[in-house]
C-alpha cells in the first residue's frame, strides 16, 4: 500500500543510477512545468543541491523511518552535507524558508496543481498511442488528495513507462554517488537549461589594494596617456594595475557606471572610444569578442571617427582571430596609425595580481613603447612578430587548456561514479607528472560547486571557436578541440556562460 505524502513531508528520493537522497516534498518552482499525465509523482526539493525534481512516489520513502538504513548509502561530501541540511532543517525550518519561495501561499499552490493536474485532459495522439501499447485508455481521474501527483513523460519509447525502478530492498544496499545537482523535469536534459542556476558570485574588486606583485616590480611609469576600452573581468584587473603603477588613464565602458569607481582612483573618463583615443597616446583594448572589437574600431563613434590617427597606437588585447586582427591593422595603419595585438594568457586573478602572459605582434615600435604598461599587468611578454601570429598562438594555447579542462571535468565525474573520493584523486594528480597548478584549482573548484567568474565559460567555448577556424583555414584536423567546443556548447546551454570555466563539470556530470 502506498504511503501518502504531504506538503512538507521529509524524504528520501531516488532517481534512477542513483543513491538515495534526503528531500522534502515541495511545490515546484515557476520553471519546473508539471508533466501532462499524472499519476504518483511528487515535486521533490533535494537539500544539499537546492534543486527540484518529479519523482515517482515508489522511489520515495519516509525520512526518518529508513534514515539508519539510507544513510550509509553514500559516501561523497555532497552526500553528508545534504544529510546535514536536513538535520539542521528539523531543527531550524525557518532558517530554510524559501524553499517553496518566501512569497508564495504554498498550500494554495500546492492545491492549485493538483486541480490543474486532475482537469488536463490527455492530447488526442497520446491517448491514441496509449490504447495501442496497453489496449485500454491510460485516463483516469485523481482522486484530490495531498498525494496527487504527476506522472513524467519518458524521453525514449522503452518498455519500462517509469523513469527510475522501482524503490526496492536492494537499493538500500547499493553504494553509488549520488550525482543529484539539478533539477530533472519531463523536458529536462542535456538541452534544457536547469531550472535553478544562480549568477556567479564574483568578488568585487578592491581597486586601492596594491598588489604585492607589482610593488616588487618597481615600475618607472611613462609618461604618456593610455587610453582603455572595456572594463570586464580582465580589463578591470588591468586597468587597476596601469593606476596603481602611476600611470595616466582614460578609461570608457560600455557600461557607463563602471567607470565611476576608477575615476576615484585617479582615471580620466571618456564618453566614447572615440574620445578616448583622441586623448590617449595609445589606447588598449579588451572587450568580449571579434564582433566586439571590431564595434570598437568601426562602429559609431569608434576609433576610426577621429579625425586623425598620426602618432597614436592602438593595442588590441581581445581574444580574437587573425583575420580580425588584419581588418583592424588595415583600417588603423590606414589612418596613420599604429597597431600591435597583444593577446592574454591568464584569468582574473592573474589580471589583478599583475601576472599575465601578453602574446604580441604588429608594430615594434608601439611594442617598445608599451613596456611599462606590459610589466604592470603581466610576468612576461612576448614579441611574436608579424600580425596575426599572437592570435594564432593564443588558439593553440587555448586548445590545450580547454582539452585539458574537459578531460578533468570528466576523469573527476568518473570518480564520483566509481564510488571514489574527488578530493583523493586531486591529492594524486598532485603528485604525478600531470600536475598542473591550474587544474588543481579548477578541480577543486568543480568537487565544491564554487563557479565564480575568473575565466568565463563563453570566453573559453569562443576562443575553441576560433581555434576550430584556424584549422579549417589550414584543413588540420581538430577531432578533439570540436569535441570539447560541443562539451562548453553544452554547458552555455545549461546556462553556465557567465561562470567560470571549471562549471563545464556540470555537463561532464550529466
Amino acid at each position: 500500500m502506498s504511503i501518502e505524502y504531504k506538503l512538507g513531508d521529509l524524504v528520501w528520493a531516488k532517481m534512477k543510477g542513483f543513491s538515495p537522497w534526503p528531500g522534502r516534498v515541495a511545490v515546484p518552482t515557476a520553471e519546473l512545468k508539471p508533466p501532462k499525465k499524472a499519476i504518483n509523482v511528487q515535486c521533490i526539493y533535494f537539500f544539499g543541491t537546492n534543486n527540484y525534481a518529479w519523482i515517482e512516489t515508489n522511489n520515495i520513502k519516509p525520512y526518518q523511518e529508513f534514515k539508519e538504513q539510507l544513510i550509509k548509502s553514500c559516501k561523497t561530501a555532497a552526500f553528508k552535507e545534504a544529510v546535514a541540511q536536513i538535520e539542521d532543517y528539523m531543527v531550524n525550518p525557518e532558517k530554510y524558508g524559501d524553499i517553496d519561495g518566501p512569497t508564495r501561499d504554498t498550500e494554495q499552490d500546492f492545491d492549485n496543481l493538483k486541480n490543474m493536474m486532475e482537469e488536463e485532459p490527455e492530447e488526442p495522439a497520446e491517448q491514441e498511442n496509449e490504447v495501442k501499447k496497453k489496449g485500454t485508455p491510460k485516463v483516469k481521474p485523481i482522486k484530490r488528495s495531498s498525494s496527487a501527483g504527476v506522472k513524467s513523460v519518458p524521453r525514449k519509447k522503452t518498455k519500462s513507462s517509469s523513469l527510475s525502478k522501482s524503490f526496492t530492498d536492494s537499493d538500500l544496499a547499493m553504494e553509488k554517488p549520488s550525482m543529484l545537482n539539478h533539477s530533472f523535469s519531463k523536458k529536462s536534459s542535456l538541452l534544457h537549461r536547469p531550472s535553478n542556476i544562480l549568477r556567479p558570485d564574483t568578488p568585487p574588486l578592491d581597486l586601492e589594494n596594491v598588489s604585492e606583485t607589482l610593488l616588487e616590480k618597481n615600475i618607472q611609469a611613462s609618461q604618456m596617456t593610455f587610453g582603455f576600452l572595456g572594463l570586464g573581468i580582465m580589463g578591470s584587473g588591468i586597468v587597476k594595475n596601469l593606476l596603481n603603477s602611476g600611470h595616466k588613464v582614460v578609461v570608457w565602458n560600455r557600461t557607463a557606471a563602471k567607470c565611476k569607481d576608477f575615476e576615484k582612483v585617479g582615471a580620466t573618463i571618456a564618453v566614447t572610444p572615440c574620445d578616448v583615443v583622441e586623448e590617449a597616446d595609445i589606447t588598449f583594448s579588451c572587450v568580449a569578442d571579434p564582433q566586439a572589437a571590431k564595434e570598437m574600431v568601426f562602429g559609431n563613434c569608434g576609433v576610426l571617427h577621429c579625425a586623425s590617427l598620426e602618432q597614436k597606437g592602438y593595442v588590441e588585447m581581445t581574444s580574437i582571430d587573425a583575420d580580425t586582427s588584419h581588418d583592424i591593422v588595415e583600417a588603423v595603419g590606414a589612418k596613420g596609425g599604429r597597431y600591435l595585438e597583444a593577446q592574454i594568457q591568464g584569468s582574473k586573478t592573474q589580471a589583478e595580481e599583475g601576472t599575465l602572459i601578453l602574446l604580441a605582434a604588429g608594430d615594434r615600435s608601439l611594442f617598445d613603447d608599451c613596456q611599462s604598461c606590459f610589466k604592470a599587468m603581466s610576468k612576461n611578454s612576448f614579441y611574436l612578430g608579424d600580425i596575426g601570429n599572437a592570435s594564432k598562438m593564443n588558439s593553440v594555447l587555448q586548445v590545450v587548456g580547454g582539452v585539458s579542462l574537459a578531460a578533468l571535468a570528466e576523469g573527476l565525474a568518473l570518480a564520483d561514479r566509481a564510488g571514489l573520493s574527488q578530493a583523493d584523486l586531486l591529492d594524486v594528480l598532485a603528485l604525478t607528472p600531470l600536475a598542473s597548478p591550474h587544474l588543481i584549482l579548477k578541480g577543486r573548484a568543480m568537487i565544491e560547486s564554487s563557479y565564480s567568474t575568473h575565466q568565463p565559460l563563453t570566453h573559453m567555448q569562443k576562443d575553441l571557436k576560433l581555434a576550430l577556424g584556424l584549422g579549417d583555414a589550414l584543413e588540420q584536423s581538430l577531432p578533439l578541440t570540436a569535441t570539447t567546443n560541443e562539451i562548453f556548447k553544452h554547458a552555455k546551454r545549461l546556462g553556465y556562460a557567465s561562470h567560470d570555466v571549471s562549471a563545464v563539470y556540470i555537463r561532464a556530470r550529466f
